[in-house]
């Protein structure tokens, strides 16, 4: 269950910034990943944790559930359990992400835990349910983690439905998400008036519009934040093709464009976990670099933002 906490003011806001920012920059330099700790942030208003790295599944795990498709796809996430991934993230809405993903898990050896989040997407109270429980029938679980109300689709309908299942111990924690900036006002209107544990948003170092307003709302309202799109479906990496990392990345232990993008999400403060998807096991393995060692500071922070500006 959710504690109740304080609110953070926006000055608490910032000030926590500079200090969590130079906390993670100070920490001390590690360079073998097997021997060290994934880096965790709090679930705000609880004792939990979540490593930063999660595993979205908007179309790379929306594949044909035949021995080959599967069989790749079950290296990409033993790899992701075996450096200490947690957290899943899926829909209902990725076409056969959700069946694939339940039989992976049968599939794939892991030593840590599951943090299952899903989505509802559709209209009405009774086909929410309806939905919600193919969803857990699909990955082979009792209860979700975290379940979603997918792009704000229905969301009083099914926050309904949410807030019993979630005083029913079917889900752990209730959430809201958008991909879309067209949505951001009414995300915030009703993250004002809603208690939700958690929020999803688009947020990467080429599209800040969340740092504005929903970032500290969400830090003033104690909610978890899950970042998607955390590479802009791929236009980052075409802006930087062919360029050199800059030398001053090992500075927080950075050894490739992926982790440098994922390392400028995941030190905002807000945050609580970006969930890159990947179907390709070499970049599973990068993106899961991104979660060890330090973290950029604040002043590195802005030098990262102005120097992929600067491309």
């Amino acid at each position: 269950m959710k504690l109740i906490t304080q609110p953070m003011s926006r000055r608490g806001f910032i000030s926590s910034l500079a200090t969590l920012m130079a906390a993670a920059w100070l920490a001390p330099v590690r360079l073998n990943a097997a021997d060290m700790e994934a880096i965790r942030k709090p679930i705000p208003g609880t004792t939990e944790s979540l490593p930063v790295i999660g595993l979205g599944s908007s179309r790379t795990f929306d594949v044909p559930s035949n021995e080959k498709g599967l069989a790749h796809l079950a290296e990409v996430l033993q790899l992701f359990f075996a450096n200490g991934g947690e957290l899943i993230d899926s829909s209902p809405m990725y076409g056969a992400a959700e069946e694939v993903i339940g039989r992976l898990l049968q599939r794939v050896d892991r030593d840590g835990p599951l943090f299952a989040a899903t989505k509802v997407w559709t209209d009405g109270e009774r086909a929410g349910v309806r939905q919600m429980n193919n969803s857990l029938q699909k990955w082979g679980l009792q209860r979700f983690d975290l379940m979603q109300i997918h792009n704000l689709r229905d969301w009083k309908a099914h926050l309904k439905t949410l807030r019993a299942w979630q005083a029913e111990g079917k889900i752990r924690y209730v959430g809201i998400t958008t991909s879309h900036g067209r949505y951001h006002r009414e995300l915030e209107e009703i993250l004002r008036r809603e208690p939700f544990d958690f929020v999803q948003l688009s947020y990467n170092i080429d599209n800040h519009t969340v740092e504005e307003r929903l970032l500290p709302l969400a830090a003033d309202r104690g909610v978890a934040v899950l970042i998607n799109r955390p590479y802009q479906r791929g236009a980052l990496f075409r802006k930087v093709k062919g360029k050199e990392l800059p030398d001053w990345a090992a500075e927080f232990d950075c050894t490739s464009w992926g982790q440098f993008f994922l390392k400028y999400i995941v030190s905002h403060p807000a945050v609580t976990c970006v969930i890159p998807a990947t179907s390709k096991a070499h970049h599973m393995q990068d993106n899961m670099g991104a979660g060890f060692g330090r973290l950029p500071d604040p002043g590195l922070r802005q030098e990262m933002a102005s120097y992929f500006a600067s491309l």
